[in-house]
């Protein structure tokens, strides 16, 4: 089957993408380094949230996305609560977790006396591992068997918990776990007091988790229901704006069509700072949603009461994340930005992090239930449609003036060129 090639020749490729090149060489040669077979640079724009209050403290936010609104939804949420009080936050843990994963041929009784007899031995053997991250006040935090043989016959997880302070940690609780490996399978054929039919086992894998349901912030947000009368459209009265904001975070509890679409609108803010800080998303990701289906079914990752006169809104939600090691401090841009909040620390970056998802996720209910989403989107949106329809900087001025009271839709836009005589 013929491929479809778009370049025959790599000099044409190359010279078509040379224009993405960064232009100080030292930086390039970081950004190749960060992955395979790196033609050029793929841009995305870098942006500030300014307004935040987060306990007490005063934050402009990097954030990178290339979703209009976002930026200035979280932007305008953030002003909103900086004027009552700001946002309240807390770190609940910072256990993440790993796991060795292997086949035990004998019966559960006897792993779990033989897990106990070279439990010892298993944490020896890593003491050089551990030793950097212990002095900065982290390390292996427990080490304990799961049997998992009700799931798949002969199936058993050594797990193993950690606090990695500053860092991610994966690099570290991956070197720990195949250390443990080793040491346990070593362990089980040289163990004397198991039969020599039950010395049969085998590690399949030995891997971190990325769905870390105890390393988890809080970040929330209170006034008085009367203090919403902000954001009233047209007749709609604080309490009822209450009431209907209360009504959608209630809907994506119990909906998981509704939940999907609503914890896509926080990960929007929580990606966009994940990326900027140089931490990575996709894990974020992963273990976010996993948290929002712990219960069996996938539902909303903030909630919502109206109690006594009283507004709350808060997220929790599990972030492992760091501000030391991986991208953190080699990609340029994200270190610029571990300046801009102040050199933080994991756990102060965590709470960031939440707050910038309650904040965007604010912002999209507040319109959802007000003026409707796409009015505050497709103003956004027209600058690209513009861009798109190849509209002059005069033609662009006239028509951000002229769609300030009207719907932006690509058709109305379109339309309004034409008539501009950009046919």
């Amino acid at each position: 089957m013929a491929q479809n090639v778009l370049y025959t020749n790599p000099i044409d490729l190359a010279k078509d993408f040379a224009q993405f090149w960064h232009d100080n060489v030292e930086h390039q040669k970081v950004f190749e380094g960060f992955s395979e077979n790196t033609i050029s640079n793929f841009h995305l724009p870098f942006g500030l949230a300014p307004n935040f209050v987060i306990n007490g403290k005063g934050y402009a936010i990097p954030m990178v996305i290339e979703e209009s609104s976002v930026v200035a939804a979280c932007s305008h949420a953030a002003k909103f609560w900086a004027e009552r009080g700001g946002f309240k936050t807390s770190i609940i843990n910072t256990t993440k977790v790993g796991h060795v994963h292997f086949l035990f041929e004998g019966e559960p009784h006897e792993m779990e006396a033989a897990f106990r007899r070279m439990r010892p031995a298993l944490l020896e053997a890593v003491k050089d591992l551990t030793a950097n991250m212990e002095n900065r006040g982290g390390g292996i935090k427990d080490l304990f068997l799961k049997d998992k043989t009700k799931d798949i016959p002969n199936y058993y997880q050594l797990e193993g918990q950690f606090d990695t302070v500053d860092s991610m940690g994966a690099n570290f609780i991956n070197s720990i776990l195949e250390a443990w490996s080793e040491v346990l399978m070593h362990s089980i054929q040289e163990d004397s007091s198991l039969n020599e039919s039950s010395r049969d086992a085998e590690v399949i894998m030995s891997i971190l988790s990325n769905y870390t349901p105890d390393c988890r912030v809080r970040a929330e947000v209170s006034c008085s229901v009367d203090d919403l009368g902000h954001f009233k459209q047209g007749e709609i009265s604080p309490e009822q704006f209450a009431k209907r904001f209360a009504y959608a975070v209630a809907m994506a509890e119990c909906d998981p069509y509704r939940a999907t679409t609503h914890n896509k609108g926080i990960m929007n803010g929580i990606d966009a700072v994940i990326l900027a800080t140089g931490n990575d998303f996709r894990a974020v990701e992963a273990g976010a949603h996993a948290y929002a289906a712990r219960n069996g079914q996938y539902s909303s990752l903030t909630h919502c009461s109206v109690e006594d006169g009283q507004f709350r809104f808060f997220i929790e939600l599990p972030l492992a994340i760091g501000t030391v090691g991986g991208l953190t401090k080699l990609h340029p841009l994200a270190k610029k930005s571990l300046e801009i909040l102040g050199q933080p620390s994991a756990e102060e970056l965590m709470q960031i992090v939440a707050t910038v998802g309650l904040a965007q996720n604010f912002g999209a209910v507040k319109a959802l239930t007000t003026s409707g989403i796409q009015a505050g989107h497709m103003k956004m949106h027209l600058t690209n449609i513009l861009n798109s329809l190849k509209a002059t900087t005069q033609q662009t001025e006239a028509a951000v003036e002229y769609f300030q009271d009207k719907v932006v839709s690509h058709s109305a836009v379109r339309a309004y060129l034409l008539e501009q005589g950009n046919g």
